[in-house]
């Protein structure tokens, strides 16, 4: 309490509170206060400077904190008020403590501040002014600099009333003493650096004022310039330093004091010459001495005043910083923690980029590893604005530094500004990702990663982040009209950011494009000359290539057409467009396949599009140059690739003439779909021939053409149709001739759009068509590879009689039938197949019903190369396994002759052994044969084809495997598809050709023959020729005994080898047993006794002597009764196979050879089909599932057990159980085979020889009358065996 009391006596004076009126006492204070005893209590010398000092600071921290209560005092009495004002400014001058000093400036300010009047300040301001008039002493004027610096500080209006007062003093040149000006010069000469540091701040009060800029130019330039720039070289203190560098801020914001200022600093500041620091102050050194401080304060400043020089004029000035190594500081000094001097720096090295002084001195080559790690290091930190002028800075030193000058001393740095990069690119903040792509774009640059070796794979990685941030990129809405809706302004300002992120994305993929286009010049560019031997190195140019390919078709074009889909820019879409561009080049031998996917995908569509929409009217004049670019460049591409695919030229001879005239009419047409159609209708005037309108239709025919060519169809077919005739007659009636490449782009235009619309072409425009063609020197130059082109030409005859040879032989041509199997193209689905294989079906279905068509293929087998020939024969050959008509046969077999005829003259044996050709003239030749199903009479044209062919096979050996097998298969069908009459006539022709069964002889003799006797090549396919031979032998040796036709030659085997070649053998196919089979049957049809086919037997022991006839085998001869039991054995082991085609033969077989044996000897008959294991037999063909008693084979063999009453293989209830079977079955429904059997096992049920009750002979009856009748030809083809073209 006593302490309180005392500290409120000090503020209410008892001995002079008496005098004072009540209203300046404060009692609504914590303590209360009397302002007069206050102010008393200052103004009295005897008060002690301790107690002054209280006093002070209560009032300060009254006006702090209850100035509502104390400032209604002063303003009631203002003669109270500037007495107050006056007693604390008179301490300012009476009290030497600084201690005390202190609180009157605060007291001053404060009540100046909340006094709001400026007859106080202007009071204030002619006390200090008087007061410096009247002090002796420098050192008193240093509180009342403090105090005009505070009240500058706090009052803004102030700075400009002390120039204003100052300029007065000046202008009407009152006495010296009462300019502060003078006051100012002469304190800043005073060696007190605290006085200097009042005067320096001070000073920068009043040049912070915008008058003083224009005002106080001339004070600065005679008395001030020189004088400050000795304080601020020679400052020691940092106060002082600060208000220097503060001070030198303020005048570095006009450029008339920073000339000035730069002019002073040394001799030659504007050059860069040596003597730049000679003598002087030069500021360059000055700031760097504060540089090398390592106070972060002083380095700020330092760094903000070279910011300030350069932002005048780099070119000026920025020479003088560089040559006294400025930058290195500065790299020095980013190795801080301080975001604002790290931002000041950034700002400092952004200006002197634009010097190319700083690039030769080398400079960013030393401080490129600083940057670098600054960045790395500001990524940690939340300052956005921070991390973009550190991106801006590295694009700027990217982009500018020269070529002749590396940047990166080595691959570790170039690296590490890649992984910075690439960081600075996935931040989460969309401005500074955007400014890190920047840097992307200059770093992509030759000079920068030129030497060996160049790390594809860290520019791969760089470049997939770029792309891969800009696919994070949330897509605009769909509705467009928000784009320019006021209450969105927000998402407007977001959807264009992304647009401009993705723009600059764009530019960086394009400029790695062209850095893989600039490497391919270079040799060390295209591998790692590093990479150890026998090791695959990833890091090729060809890897950088096919990346940038890949990016683009699985990110770049996604991403840019997902934007444009709702928001389209032209900016961005020309960057876009020429990326594109660049990519044709990228990689060669890729710009076919890269060229072909643009187009299937809509591109020429697109950028007719934004020609029409954003290029009219000279507008966007670089989006139109780009597109019209890259519509010329795609276009040759797919020329070149076309014509390639055509293999009908090389292309180069017209190539130059399209890229001409696509290069000056595209960036003309801008027009949308219906205007380019308007303007393929117009026709130029008649009298003066419009050259400019009729290359603008080439130009779109082209356009068009190589868009439908890559089924890009954006211009309907019906209008484009009736366009391209409106363009014909047009061309008709002016007479032009139209280019070859214009002809040809017409016709496919036609063509295509033909298959959409059912209208035809006119009489005028066919015409029109025919004189264009005419004149056109080789047909080639016009033809395109495409079915509908074919089809075009095959739907008009006025067209398919003129130029039919002409467009099938070109067809052929360029058709690759390497790839074709025809067995499979005419059958299975057309998505399993290639290109060649849909061309060929398509072509197949062409020719049915064209019967025009055919007969022009069969023109150009007379009279075309053998490559056309070889492939019209295999369309052929197809065409007729599908079409089943009789007179396309007749059509053909009229033509073969004489094409058969012109082979046979034209070429000698020698060479028809090796002509592809002639192998596949027969194979078609046995094909039409074949069509004929029904029996025939053979023709003068059958019977001179059947001597040609076998004359031709008498000529060759049997390894002439493909010429023989077609031939004898002809020969084979020949005598089995006809008429009784004709079998004579042609039997009796083949048995005159002795050659022939000489030939025949020799392959039979092939069966037998050891593997190792044959060439591999003929090994693989001989088999189907012996089987061909074995038939046309049985065929033979039958028709021969029917007609008893006279032999010339007969053919002798060994009985032994051929009953052991029906020994089953998996390597055998079951065709080669069929074959035999039948000769085997026909041959004991004849009981073995025939002219034509002898058979020879040796009956000898181990030691080759002849061994005497046993009674058995005297009643078999030729036969043994070995032979017989190895025969029959053969046959069970190949009914067993379970084969339906080799069961029916074996059966067959052995029918006939019981026959034989029961008419040499019944009792072996018996004696064979009594044998127990013929039961097994039986049982072995019933084990299973698809087996029963009423399969045709199973009939047949059972009919034979009980035609030789062999009661221990059939008993009577099997005999049962088969008619009960039967009896179940709907027999109209059974196949002809089946009901062929079933009928022969019934009626050897009903013969005499059969061991039957009753009862099952009455079932037999009733099972025979309800049985369906069999054809005539049912019965006749049951034993054939059905040949295909090429085999059996």
């Amino acid at each position: 309490m006593a302490a309180a009391a005392a500290a409120a006596e000090l503020l209410v004076g008892e001995r002079l509170h008496r005098q004072h009126d009540s209203r300046w006492l404060l009692q609504c204070l914590p303590s209360p206060l009397c302002l007069a005893c206050a102010i008393e209590t200052l103004k009295d010398d005897r008060v002690s400077h301790v107690r002054k000092k209280h006093v002070l600071s209560c009032l300060r921290d009254i006006l702090t904190q209850h100035a509502a209560l104390l400032i209604p005092l002063l303003v009631q009495d203002e003669r109270v008020c500037a007495h107050f004002i006056a007693t604390l400014f008179e301490i300012l001058h009476t009290v030497d403590d600084s201690n005390i000093l202190d609180l009157p400036i605060q007291i001053l300010v404060l009540l100046i501040v909340e006094l709001k009047m400026d007859r106080y300040l202007h009071y204030l301001l002619d006390k200090c002014q008087k007061e410096l008039s009247k002090v002796m002493t420098i050192k008193g004027h240093l509180p009342i600099f403090i105090l005009l610096g505070k009240l500058a500080d706090v009052i803004p209006i102030f700075t400009d009333i002390l120039v204003c007062c100052c300029l007065v003093v000046i202008a009407f040149s009152l006495l010296p003493a009462c300019n502060m000006m003078d006051h100012l010069v002469t304190s800043l000469m005073y060696p007190n650096e605290n006085i200097k540091a009042a005067v320096c701040y001070l000073y920068g009060k009043l040049y912070s004022a915008p008058i003083s800029g224009e005002w106080l130019f001339v004070h600065f330039t005679e008395r001030l310039c020189g004088l400050f720039l000795t304080t601020l070289k020679t400052a020691q203190t940092k106060e002082l330093q600060i208000n220097c560098t503060g001070l030198l801020k303020q005048l570095l914001k006009y450029d008339n004091f920073v000339a000035v200022i730069m002019r002073s600093s040394g001799k030659g500041a504007e050059s860069a010459s040596p003597e730049l620091f000679e003598g002087g102050n030069p500021l360059p050194l000055m700031l760097k001495k504060l540089l090398l401080t390592r106070d972060e304060v002083l380095q700020i400043a330092s760094a903000q005043c070279i910011a300030a020089v350069l932002v005048h004029s780099p070119a000026k000035y920025a020479s003088a910083f560089i040559q006294a190594d400025i930058p290195e500081f500065l790299f020095e000094c980013l190795f801080c923690t301080s975001e604002i001097l790290i931002w000041s720096i950034y700002c400092c090295l952004l200006l002197l980029t634009e010097e190319q002084l700083f690039f030769s001195k080398c400079h960013t080559v030393y401080g490129i590893e600083p940057i670098l790690r600054s960045l790395k290091e500001i990524f940690l930190l939340n300052n956005m604005e921070l991390q973009k002028q550190g991106l801006l800075l590295l694009t700027e030193i990217l982009k500018r530094q020269p070529a002749e000058i590396k940047l990166f001393a080595n691959n570790a740095i170039f690296k590490y500004a890649i992984c910075v990069i690439l960081e600075a690119v996935n931040s989460p903040v969309l401005e500074v990702a955007a400014e890190a792509v920047k840097a992307v774009t200059a770093i992509l640059r030759k000079n920068h990663v030129s030497f060996p070796p160049i790390p594809y794979g860290e520019l791969q990685k760089l470049i997939e982040g770029v792309l891969k941030r800009c696919n994070d990129l949330p897509l605009p809405p769909l509705n467009r009209w928000i784009m320019g809706h006021s209450g969105n302004r927000h998402q407007n300002k977001a959807i264009s950011q992304q647009g401009q992120f993705l723009q600059i994305a764009l530019e960086s993929f394009r400029n790695a494009c062209r850095l893989a286009v600039d490497c391919q010049k270079e040799p060390l560019a295209q591998e790692n000359v590093f990479t150890a031997p026998n090791s695959e190195d990833k890091d090729t140019l060809r890897r950088f290539s096919e990346f940038l390919l890949r990016m683009s078709d699985s990110l770049c074009i996604p991403i840019v057409m997902k934007y444009s889909e709702r928001a389209i820019r032209p900016a961005l879409m020309e960057v876009f467009i020429s990326t594109l561009n660049i990519l044709f080049s990228v990689l060669p031998d890729g710009c076919k396949r890269f060229s072909v996917k643009l187009a299937t995908s809509s591109f020429i569509r697109l950028n007719m599009e934004l020609k029409a929409k954003f290029c009219i009217r000279q507008s966007n004049p670089t989006l139109n140059q780009a597109c019209s670019s890259f519509l010329q460049s795609l276009c040759l591409n797919l020329h070149v690739s076309l014509e390639k695919m055509n293999s009908t030229q090389d292309g180069k001879s017209d190539t130059q003439e399209i890229s001409e005239l696509l290069k000056r009419n595209l960036p003309e047409l801008n027009v949308n779909v219906l205007e380019s159609l308007h303007l393929l209708s117009e026709t130029p005037d008649s009298y003066c021939l419009d050259e400019i309108l009729r290359n603008h239709q080439y130009s779109l025919l082209l356009i068009f053409y190589f868009a439908y060519s890559q089924e890009d169809r954006f211009v309907p077919e019906a209008e484009l149709f009736s366009a391209i005739r409106s363009f014909l007659l047009s061309v008709q009636s002016q007479g032009d001739c139209p280019p070859p490449y214009v002809c040809k782009a017409v016709l496919y235009l036609l063509a295509n759009c033909q298959e959409k619309t059912e209208e035809a072409l006119d009489l005028a425009s066919l015409a029109t068509i025919r004189r264009i063609l005419d004149a056109v020197i080789d047909f080639s130059l016009v033809y395109v590879h495409h079915p509908c082109l074919l089809k075009f030409f095959l739907r008009y005859p006025e067209l398919m009689a003129r130029f039919g040879h002409h467009i099938l032989q070109l067809w052929f041509v360029c058709e690759d039938y390497s790839q074709i199997e025809p067995e499979n193209a005419v059958t299975s689905d057309a998505a399993d197949f290639s290109h060649s294989t849909n061309n060929f079906r398509s072509l197949l279905s062409m020719l049915k019903g064209n019967p025009n068509a055919l007969l022009v293929l069969l023109d150009l087998l007379c009279f075309s190369t053998t490559e056309v020939v070889h492939k019209v024969l295999i369309t052929l050959k197809t065409f007729l396994k599908l079409d089943e008509d009789v007179q396309v046969c007749d059509l053909l077999r009229s033509q073969f002759l004489q094409i058969l005829q012109k082979f046979l003259v034209e070429n000698s044996f020698c060479t028809l052994q090796v002509n592809p050709t002639l192998p596949l003239l027969l194979d078609l030749l046995f094909l039409v044969q074949l069509r004929y199903a029904a029996d025939r009479e053979l023709d003068s044209t059958d019977f001179r084809l059947l001597h040609l062919v076998s004359n031709l096979s008498g000529k060759c050996s049997p390894t002439d495997l493909e010429i023989l097998l077609p031939s004898l298969n002809f020969l084979y069908w020949s005598l089995q598809q006809t008429t009784c009459s004709s079998q004579q006539q042609a039997v009796a022709m083949l048995f005159s050709n002795k050659s022939l069964l000489e030939l025949l002889e020799k392959i039979l003799h092939c069966t037998w023959m050891p593997i190792s006797s044959f060439e591999p090549a003929f090994f693989s396919s001989n088999e189907a020729l012996i089987c061909s031979a074995w038939l046309l032998t049985a065929s033979l040796l039958t028709q021969q005994h029917i007609h008893n036709t006279e032999v010339h030659y007969t053919i002798c085997l060994d009985v032994d080898k051929v009953f052991q070649a029906v020994a089953f053998r998996k390597k055998k196919s079951i065709l080669f047993f069929v074959s035999i089979l039948q000769f085997l049957r026909a041959l004991f049809r004849q009981n073995l006794c025939s002219s034509f086919v002898k058979l020879v037997g040796q009956h000898v022991n181990e030691n080759s002597k002849q061994l005497p006839w046993a009674n058995q085998d005297a009643s078999l001869y030729p036969l043994a009764m070995r032979h017989i039991l190895s025969l029959v054995i053969h046959f069970q082991n190949l009914l067993v196979q379970k084969d339906i085609l080799l069961s029916q033969t074996v059966i067959g077989c052995l029918e006939v050879l019981l026959g034989y044996l029961h008419s040499k000897n019944e009792s072996i008959a018996c004696h064979v089909v009594s044998q127990p294991w013929n039961k097994f037999l039986l049982i072995t063909l019933l084990d299973g599932d698809q087996n029963s008693l009423l399969q045709p084979e199973i009939l047949r063999l059972v009919t034979l057990f009980l035609r030789y009453q062999s009661t221990r293989v059939i008993s009577q209830s099997e005999v049962s159980h088969i008619l009960e079977e039967a009896t179940k079955m709907k027999l109209s429904e059974l196949p002809g085979g089946t009901v062929m059997a079933l009928r022969a096992f019934l009626l050897q049920i009903q013969s005499a020889k059969c061991q039957v009750d009753s009862a099952q002979t009455a079932s037999a009856q009733i099972l025979l009358e309800r049985l369906p009748p069999t054809s005539r030809t049912e019965r006749s083809h049951q034993d054939m065996v059905y040949l295909l073209a090429g085999g059996v």
